[in-house]
C-alpha cells in the first residue's frame, strides 16, 4: 500500500530514485541539492537500495560515470545544481547524442558570480541544446511522481530526462507526499534491458568518429525521437494516472475557460499564481493560468491547441510569460519560445514578457498581480517588464 509522509523536495527525490530500482548513483555535493545524495547513500547503505553508489571528485566526472553505467546497461542517476550543471555541459551533450537514458535531478539555482545559492531556472534553460528532455515540478508530489515516471520516459525513447525543480522553495520545503508501494512501482517500471550495450560477448561499437556523410542523419533521427517524446510523456502519464491515481500533462490549463488573459508559469511560482488568480478572479478577473511542465522538446502544438480551444471559441486576447530567468540580449528565455511557437498562427494573442524573482527574490501574489495589471493596462508589449526591482 502507499503511505503519505511529510517529505522536503530532496527527499522526494531520493525516494522516487529508490523506487525505481536505479542500479548505479553517482553523488557529487552541491548546495542545493546535496540532501538528495545523502538520503540516497544512507538508503543504500541501510540494504534498502541495491546500488552501485559512486563517489566522485566533481560534476563532470558525475555524469561521465552515469554516461559510463548507461552504456554497460545499469539504470543511471545523479543530481546536481548551477555551477555543477554547468561544468556538466561538455558531457550532457554525451549523455543526450549518445541516446543514454539517464535521469538527472537539477534542483534550479542562480548562476554566478555575484555567488547565489537561491533560485531561478536559468542554469538549466540554458542547456536547452544539449538533447535532454527537460520536466519542470511546481510541488514535492510531482517532483517524486516525475522522478518514477522520467525513468519510464528515458528508456521508451532513449534520451536523458531532466527533473527540475526549485530551489529551497521545494529542495529544502516539507509538504505532504503521498509514496507508492514499490510492488506498484515494479510493474509500472519494469527493469531496464537495452537493446545495446556494453558486453564483451556482443562487441558494439559506441559513438565514434562521425563523418559528413552520416552526422545529418544521426540528428535528424534524434529529432524524431525528441518529437516522439511529447506522445510518449502522455502516455507514460496516462499508464501513471491509471495505477497511481494522479493525473499528469504536458501543460495544464487552471481557471482559462473563460480568461481573457493567460498567465504562464513553470515551476513552483504556479501555486502562487494560483493564490493570485483566485484573488483577482473574486475582483471578477477573467484570468487564467497555463502552466508548463515540458520545455524540452517544446510543446508547440499542444501550447496552439490550448489557446485555441478555449471558451468555445472566444480569442485569449494577452498571454503574460512570467520568466524566473534570463537570456542577456535575449530576454525571457520562456517568453521567447512561446513567441516562437505562437508564430504564424492566425488568432495568436499578444505575449507579454516579464523577469521575476531572479536569484531567489520572493514571489508573491502581490508580484503575480503587478505583472498582471500591466498587461491588462497596455495595448502592446514591448521590451521585456522587470517586476520588483530596487532600482
Amino acid at each position: 500500500m502507499s503511505k503519505k509522509e511529510v517529505l522536503m523536495g530532496n527527499h522526494a527525490t531520493s525516494y522516487g530514485v529508490q523506487l525505481a530500482r536505479t542500479q548505479v548513483i553517482a553523488a557529487y555535493p552541491i548546495t542545493p541539492q546535496t540532501q538528495i545524495v545523502e538520503e540516497l547513500s544512507e538508503i543504500c547503505a541501510r540494504g534498502d537500495l541495491d546500488a552501485k553508489f559512486i563517489k566522485v571528485e566533481s560534476e563532470h566526472s558525475a555524469m561521465a560515470a552515469t554516461i559510463a553505467a548507461s552504456k554497460a546497461g545499469a539504470r543511471a542517476f545523479t543530481a546536481t545544481s548551477s555551477q555543477g550543471l554547468a561544468l556538466m555541459h561538455e558531457l550532457l551533450f554525451w549523455a543526450a547524442y549518445g541516446r543514454c537514458p539517464i535521469v538527472l535531478c537539477n534542483v534550479n539555482r542562480a548562476m554566478a558570480p555575484g555567488w547565489s545559492i537561491w533560485s531561478d531556472q536559468t542554469d538549466s534553460l540554458a542547456q536547452r541544446d544539449t538533447g535532454w528532455i527537460q520536466i519542470y515540478c511546481e510541488t514535492n508530489q510531482e517532483v517524486l511522481d516525475n522522478m518514477i515516471m522520467a525513468f519510464k520516459l528515458a528508456e521508451t525513447v532513449n534520451l536523458p530526462v531532466m527533473v527540475v525543480y526549485d530551489a529551497f522553495i521545494l529542495s529544502h520545503t516539507y509538504e505532504p507526499v503521498e509514496i507508492p508501494d514499490i510492488s506498484e512501482v515494479d510493474k509500472f517500471l519494469p527493469p531496464f534491458k537495452p537493446k545495446y550495450k556494453l558486453d564483451p560477448s556482443a562487441p558494439y561499437t559506441f559513438d565514434p568518429l562521425c563523418t559528413p556523410d552520416n552526422y545529418m542523419e544521426f540528428r535528424h533521427i534524434m529529432e524524431e525521437a525528441h518529437e516522439g517524446t511529447k506522445k510518449a510523456y502522455l502516455d507514460v502519464a496516462k499508464d501513471f494516472s491509471k495505477r497511481f491515481k494522479r493525473k499528469y500533462g504536458i501543460l495544464e490549463l487552471i481557471d482559462a475557460e473563460d480568461a481573457d488573459i493567460l498567465l504562464v508559469t513553470s515551476g513552483s511560482m504556479t501555486s502562487t499564481t494560483r493564490v493570485a488568480v483566485q484573488q483577482l478572479r473574486k475582483q471578477g478577473e477573467k484570468v487564467g493560468i497555463c502552466k508548463l511542465r515540458m520545455f524540452r522538446p517544446f510543446p508547440t502544438e499542444a501550447l496552439k491547441d490550448a489557446i485555441g480551444n478555449l471558451n468555445g471559441g472566444h480569442r485569449i486576447e494577452k498571454i503574460a510569460v512570467l520568466d524566473r530567468n534570463i537570456s542577456h540580449g535575449g530576454g525571457g528565455i520562456w517568453s521567447k519560445e512561446i513567441k516562437g511557437a505562437l508564430f504564424g498562427m492566425s488568432t495568436a494573442p499578444k505575449v507579454f514578457s516579464y523577469h521575476l524573482g531572479l536569484g531567489g527574490r520572493d514571489i508573491t501574489p502581490d508580484t503575480i498581480k503587478e505583472a498582471y495589471e500591466h498587461v491588462k493596462n497596455n495595448d502592446q508589449p514591448k521590451e521585456t517588464v522587470w517586476i520588483g526591482l530596487k532600482r
